[in-house]
This record gives structure tokens, sequence and C-alpha cells, in this order.
């Protein structure tokens, strides 16, 4: 099997580009953010602060989070539950970063994303895959774009979606995000030593979708 690591901070088009270059390559895309995302929509619907260790912890063996890959894209089921479209918001994308970066959390879903890379040929992406879940992965990108493109990108992503939203919060709100991801003590967000940087900014997603097609095939 191949597998691709893909890693890089919120909202430079991990997902988006990742997906489109995997249809195109016949690999399985595994968007392991939306793991995360799903354990954090569970303790927002409990009432579970994720900043709190302890509560977290004591939650986990409640959470059943279940991933399918359908022809319209990888559907995510809480309790079984479809949560697809439910894990997007601001709100959750804040508690994402929150308790991901609980250790308990990470260890958690850590099995889940190895065994998906062991069966299938995968594109996958979130903040650590080629550190520390699949170290051994035989190409490793480190995707990423500068905050303001990020975020321009994501308010298109929002308003397209039927949301209301303001660039200088969403901006705030990446800002904060890449701080959070890259000073946690668990998995911090940083490239792995053997990643390829690709930088995105300026690139249409056409453009995008090909740098990162381009770096797979090379390395086939």
């Amino acid at each position: 099997m191949f597998a691709v690591a893909i890693d890089g901070p919120a909202g430079a088009g991990k997902s988006s580009v990742a997906k489109a270059a995997a249809q195109e390559l016949g690999f399985v895309y595994v968007d392991t953010g939306a793991l995360y995302r799903t354990v954090a929509l569970y303790l927002l619907d409990h009432g579970v602060d994720p900043a709190d260790r302890a509560a977290v912890e004591a939650e986990l063996p409640k959470i059943e989070v279940g991933l399918k890959h359908t022809p319209e894209g990888q559907k995510m089921y809480l309790c079984g539950r479809d949560v697809t479209g439910e894990i997007r918001t601001p709100e959750v994308s804040m508690a994402t970063s929150t308790c991901s970066a609980i250790p308990a959390v990470r260890s958690f879903l850590l099995q889940l994303q190895r065994d998906l890379a062991e069966k299938n040929n995968v594109l996958m992406d979130g903040r650590d895959i080629g550190t520390v879940v699949l170290p051994h992965a035989q190409l490793k990108i480190f995707l990423t774009a500068s905050p303001e493109e990020r975020a321009r990108r994501r308010v298109r992503q929002l308003e397209e979606a039927g949301q209301k939203v303001e660039y200088e919060s969403i901006l705030k709100d990446i800002q904060q995000r890449d701080y959070q991801d890259s000073h946690r003590a668990a998995a911090p967000l940083r490239p792995a030593e053997d990643s390829v940087l690709l930088d995105t900014t300026g690139d249409t997603f056409e453009e995008s979708v090909a740098k990162l097609e381009g770096l797979v095939r090379a390395r086939l």
C-alpha cells in the first residue's frame, strides 16, 4: 500500500485539494480532521468543556466515530448519526482545536487512522500525519498558504454554504488556531523532517491539485 501524509495549518485547503487529487489518482482520501471534529461535536452536544481534560477523557468511551467512503465523498457518523454537515461550523472548529490537544483524544483516534492506511492506498491529511500517525509514509507533504489567503478561502467556503461570516473574525480564528495547533504539547503542528513543502498562496484550486498530484506521481 502507498501512503501520502499531508499536514498543514487550518484552512490551507488540504481537504479539498487532497480529495480531488485522490480521485484523480484512484486513492482513498482520508480527512482526519473530520474525526476530531466529530469528537468535538459530541462534546458540544453534551455540554462538555473541550478544554476540561478530565471531563473529555471520561466521555471518550461513550463516543462512537464512524467513517464511510461514498461516491459523494467521506461521510462522518457520530453514534450512528450522519453528522457530515454539522461538523463544519466555526464553533466546532474552535472546539476541535482545543480538544485535539488532549493526548487521550489523539490516542483514541490513532489506530482508526492507521487501520485505514494499512488497507488502502491513501491520501491522508491532518496536523500530525507525517510526524505521528504515518511516520513511515512513502510521501510526506506540508501543504500551507498565508493566513490571509486561508481566511479568504474559508469565508468563500462558508458563504457558499449559506453562512454569514466576517473576514476579520475568520482571520482571527485562523491565527488563533495556528498558535494553538503549533504550541500544544501533544503532537504539535510542524512539518516532518522529510516532508516536501507545498505553498499554495496565490494558486487556483486546479493549480494546487495539479501540484499535489504531480508530487505523488513522481514518487510512485
